[in-house]
């Protein structure tokens, strides 16, 4: 595969390989959260991780969820 393709699909070190349908599809995989446990880590630190609001609402009916 040529640099130009890699690039444009930015196709990195890994990739998604799917058989569909007699095609082969590569897909870069995708790494949303790369990097969210450090951040955590440092925003607990900084004693900044707390509830913007509570978790529970007033007058709040839990029995419809059942």
């Amino acid at each position: 595969m040529s640099k130009t393709l890699l690039d444009k699909y930015n196709i990195r070190d890994t990739v998604d390989l799917i058989l569909e349908k007699g095609h082969i599809i590569l897909k870069p995989i995708s790494k949303p959260r790369k990097n969210w446990e450090k951040a955590f880590r440092e925003i607990n630190a900084k004693g900044d991780d707390k509830l913007l609001f509570d978790d529970v609402f007033d007058g709040e009916n839990f029995e419809e969820w059942k």
